[in-house]
């Protein structure tokens, strides 16, 4: 049903935006973060953003406007829908597929201040389930990282926009969608035309 997954959806990015940047915390106080200044990144083996996109402003506000409707419905069928999740660390856009309860939700994850160096410092620390750079997207860096909750028609893909900003993909997908067995190569094409549309700014 798809109320069942929007849940799972918004839970899924609210685990990202807290691997992304948050430290853990203990009872009481919290502790401090040893993350790197946006000066120093990038950091812990990340790649550098050779490109960096400077102006995100209007995908930050409305991230929906980063892909268009009929270039999803391209890429993963037709969609019924599409809405902005607001995150604790920015915004999302979930598309809804007509067949199936399938999603996709995708945005600029801006309360990361580190980038791709926060996951590559959350892997150094054994923090990630799945980590697994891939080829560059449009000529910048990815990563396909979880940390739990791995399964089939799921996948979670980071690509560093700036040294300091990652746009993050996650498809959901039931078992009658066409892509179920590849998510993440739905969420590699998404990607790729936010980035296109990102650059064209």
């Amino acid at each position: 049903m798809r109320p069942t997954t929007t849940i799972l959806t918004i839970a899924t990015l609210a685990t990202v935006a807290l691997v992304g940047g948050c430290s853990e915390q203990k009872t009481g106080k919290p502790s401090p973060t040893n993350a790197p200044s946006s000066a120093a990144l990038p950091s812990d083996g990340a790649p550098a953003v050779t490109n960096p996109i400077a102006n995100t402003a209007a995908i930050e506000t409305d991230p929906c406007t980063a892909v268009p409707a009929a270039e999803i419905e391209t890429i993963g069928g037709k969609i019924d829908g599409s809405r902005i999740e607001p995150m604790t660390m920015g915004k999302g856009c979930t598309w809804s597929f007509a067949d199936g309860p399938s999603t996709v939700n995708a945005g600029l994850v801006t309360g990361n201040k580190q980038g791709l160096s926060t996951l590559y410092a959350q892997k150094a620390r054994g923090g990630l389930t799945t980590f697994k750079p891939v080829d560059p997207i449009d000529g910048y860096p990815a990563v396909i990282y979880a940390n739990g909750g791995e399964g089939k028609g799921t996948c979670t893909l980071a690509v560093g926009v700036r040294d300091d900003l990652v746009y993050t993909v996650i498809p959901l997908l039931s078992s009658d969608h066409p892509m179920l067995a590849d998510p993440c190569g739905m969420a590699t094409k998404i990607a790729a035309a936010a980035i296109k549309n990102l650059k064209g700014a």
